[in-house]
């Protein structure tokens, strides 16, 4: 066991004697000092791994003492002791970055639990998450064979994903291989469910249909614009995972406070031409091209994809007999959310505000491009940890504090997640064919009808087609669509990129977030 040596500075160190020898005999190395000054002496001439300091010293005050130790070594974790409770002298140290506070008359336990919550936290956290998910590992994977609902599968990828984030905050990830293999599996067994039912879900002939895509509003949207009299917020953020999602929350959650956080079904297949049009529109693929043919651009077309969702959104107002004035906003950059924050102040006349942001998705994009990027975000926690600093930093958290300020009621949500491909699948197309990495459409598609999801009949799953013999091929689990052609190349120069449009927990489960501003 690694011994830690702690400097402890207290003018009545003597009389602390007792409890020196209780952590000594608890393998702690203990440097007693009788002043401020011999702690700023003795912490410049060693290193130490925390200090206990105490606040009431004569000469050099314990507040004194603590800047001076800063100033040294600012990382070096210090413990305030004090036998006075005023709450500015406790205000006063935590501003100045003390680790915890203390008061006397002090028990050989309370300093034992805080050197350990200190020094020991990360190995303790990491030793009990391991063992905790170690428990969970087989009910989990036990409840893969079980046949289960569209809602038991959310709540399942909602418990992979919490297991995936505590275990990236252990110290050495031990189960890091573990977690991303149960993953795996759930998702084989989840592309199963998903192909036996996703035809009843669109048509709505099962019972067990999720709320999806191209319902999202008339079933979550209006009615939440109908129960409060404030301004409604609804952010999409292109290409969020739950969790992403999950990393945002504890940022946002210092200005709202989280009324419900739900799963809903992208629509297939999971891009951003399909599932977000359906969602604005409140209708799916083929319906659009029925109806708005002009509005409608195909996988083979040049042009922007989604030109159109401000118009789709004034027709699905118009159809669901809603009359309250909206707007919509796109932001593709700083510039246009800086913009749209300086504005700000034109949207409270409106019942719901929607607010579209691209940033993810052009990260997902910009990794498959850019090396550098590859380099920066390498992996999930890298991907999670890059769209946590963007958040930080960018305009979209400042117009979420505007909107707290202004009593708005928040959604958070997204048209569809990602997935990190890592297995090449050989298909073999003609030059029709539309180049998604995870899904195929065409009339020659060559491929091996195993390990992918295969629709022959598109207008029965609201698809449309370019000809009768047109067929739908979806990527399922991690693995991504290369032609045998430059068969090296594409696989060099995707794989473990993030692709969307086929099936897998991260791309079809995501989160429908509603918020309340704090202090209302």
């Amino acid at each position: 066991m690694q011994r830690y040596d702690i400097l402890w500075a207290d003018d009545e160190i003597d009389l602390l004697k007792p409890h020196i020898l209780f952590l000594e005999e608890r393998g702690y190395n203990i440097t007693p000092v009788n002043s401020g000054t011999d702690a700023i002496e003795v912490f410049q001439e060693r290193t130490f791994d925390i200090v206990f300091l105490d606040e009431n010293m004569p000469g050099i005050s314990g507040l004194e003492t603590l800047t001076e130790l800063k100033n040294i070594r600012p990382m070096v974790p210090v413990i305030m002791i004090t036998k006075s409770e005023e709450e500015h002298i406790m205000e006063e140290a935590i501003g100045s970055r003390i680790t915890d506070y203390l008061i006397k008359p002090l028990n050989p336990n309370q300093i034992l639990l805080s050197v350990k919550k200190v020094l020991d936290n990360k190995r303790l956290v990491s030793e009990k998450t391991n063992m905790s998910y170690q428990r969970d590992f087989r009910q989990l994977g036990m409840a893969f064979g079980e046949r289960l609902s569209s809602q038991e599968w959310a709540d399942i990828y909602k418990k992979l994903v919490y297991w995936e984030l505590e275990i990236d905050e252990t110290e050495n990830k031990s189960m890091a291989d573990v977690i991303n293999m149960q993953k795996d599996e759930a998702n084989s067994n989840f592309a199963r469910f998903v192909m036996e039912n996703y035809e009843d879900w669109i048509n709505q002939d099962s019972d067990d249909t999720p709320l999806m895509s191209h319902r999202l509003f008339k079933e979550r949207v209006f009615p939440i614009m109908k129960q409060t009299d404030r301004p409604v917020y609804f952010l999409l953020i292109d290409n969020l995972r739950y969790d992403q999602w999950k990393v945002l929350e504890p940022l946002i959650s210092d200005y709202f406070s989280v009324d419900q956080e739900e799963m809903f079904y992208s629509i297939l297949p999971t891009t951003t031409a399909y599932a977000r049009n359906a969602i604005f529109s409140g209708m799916l693929p083929t319906e659009i091209v029925k109806k708005y043919p002009n509005m409608w651009v195909g996988d083979d077309e040049e042009e922007g994809k989604n030109l159109h969702e401000s118009d789709f959104l004034d027709i699905q107002f118009q159809q669901n007999k809603v009359t309250d004035k909206h707007s919509y906003h796109k932001i593709t950059n700083v510039a246009a959310g800086r913009d749209l924050l300086s504005k700000f102040s034109n949207l409270d006349n409106n019942k719901l505000n929607v607010i579209v942001y691209n940033f993810v998705d052009m990260l997902s994009h910009a990794r498959t491009d850019s090396n550098m990027v590859r380099e920066l975000a390498p992996d999930e926690s890298a991907y999670r940890s890059i769209t946590k600093s963007w958040f930080m930093h960018s305009p979209l958290y400042d117009t979420l504090r505007m909107i707290a300020e202004k009593k708005g009621k928040l959604i958070i949500t997204t048209d569809h997640g990602t997935i990190r491909v890592k297995r090449p699948f050989k298909i073999i197309g003609d030059r029709n064919t539309n180049t998604n990495l995870r899904y195929k459409h065409g009339k020659n598609l060559g491929y091996t009808d195993k390990d992918v999801f295969t629709v022959r009949k598109p207008e029965r799953f609201f698809l449309p087609k370019a000809n009768v013999s047109t067929t739908f091929v979806f990527a399922i689990g991690d693995s991504f669509f290369a032609y045998p052609n430059n068969y090296n190349y594409y696989v060099n120069f995707y794989k473990d990129t993030f692709q969307h449009g086929g099936v897998s927990l991260e791309e079809v489960i995501i989160p429908f977030v509603t918020l309340s501003p704090k202090n209302v």
